[in-house]
């Protein structure tokens, strides 16, 4: 398959176009500097610009643009540039689409747990309804805009959640206190995490390309796990103790409104309908998922 990704330089991306690589597929990727190679094509989002002929021929199109909701603090600058890195870059690719008398068969193109909102009672599956807040905000009209491809088109919107990676993501700032034994619980650490790994991240993208899915897709591990668990899990992998908790004020006070809607939310999200079309996990469990994020041994 030929299929052209935005967002291929992140984390994610990264992933991603090395699993549908090694899978034989030809991946084009968008970036916003000059093209140095037949696998890049030159485009400016934030103008509304791409030549839709890098569509031509594309069996599917996957958006993963999107400023690091958790790089820096939540000013009302920071909100407009996490609003603006989403909705211009799927709003251009799917007028690029619309251009096309034959566009790509299927639309990839992210959101997140956060549609859900800060936090809710009871399991989240895809029916349950928006949440508020702004990430409940951004990832609806995220979806929204995703919505605006072309009729014919598999639009799939993937609603991540944390995903684990010693390369970064959620544990990015907190492994290295884990290792020297300082890492702990946020709050009262309760709140329950929709994790997964990164390897079944770019899996579970990798499938629903072709799997016979469409709308909004859970993407978490199976297994549910509270912040208390997954910090308790983590300091045992790596053989440290993960005592020393950090409340919630402090969070408040450091992180702003990001503490509430990120490290503070309570998702228990599950994967009903990757459940339902027969994805297989690699890391179902935390047990599984710590093995794999413990270097010593081996992924």
């Amino acid at each position: 398959m030929r299929i052209v990704m935005s967002g291929a330089s992140g984390m994610i991306g990264t992933a991603l176009s090395e699993q549908l690589t090694a899978e034989g597929n030809e991946v084009v990727r968008l970036v916003r500097r000059p093209a140095t190679s037949a696998l890049e094509w030159t485009w400016d989002p934030a103008r509304g610009e791409l030549d839709e002929a890098v569509l031509e021929g594309a069996d599917a199109v996957v958006n993963l643009s999107g400023a690091g909701i958790g790089d820096r603090p939540w000013t009302k600058r920071r909100i407009q540039v996490l609003t603006e890195s989403r909705l211009r870059p799927t709003q251009t690719l799917t007028a690029a689409m619309r251009r096309l008398s034959k566009p790509p068969a299927a639309f990839i193109s992210q959101s997140a747990s956060g549609y859900y909102g800060a936090s809710r009672d009871g399991v989240l599956r895809e029916d349950s309804g928006q949440g508020d807040g702004v990430l409940g905000h951004l990832s609806g009209e995220w979806e929204r805009m995703a919505r605006t491809a072309p009729s014919g088109v598999r639009v799939v919107t993937p609603r991540t959640g944390v995903v684990l990676s010693t390369s970064g993501g959620a544990l990015g700032p907190l492994l290295p206190l884990l290792k020297i034994g300082l890492g702990g619980p946020f709050g009262n650490g309760r709140q329950y995490w929709p994790w997964i790994t990164l390897t079944d991240e770019a899996r579970a993208l990798a499938y629903l390309i072709t799997a016979n899915l469409e709308g909004p897709v859970n993407v978490c591990a199976p297994e549910s796990a509270d912040v208390n668990t997954i910090v308790a899990k983590l300091a045992k992998a790596f053989h440290r103790p993960a005592f020393l908790r950090v409340p919630r004020p402090a969070l408040k006070l450091v992180l702003g409104g990001l503490a509430d809607e990120l490290v503070m939310a309570n998702q228990r999200m599950v994967p009903a309908r990757l459940q339902e079309g027969g994805f297989h996990w690699l890391h179902p469990t935390l047990s599984d998922a710590m093995e794999w994020l413990t270097p010593e041994k081996g992924r």
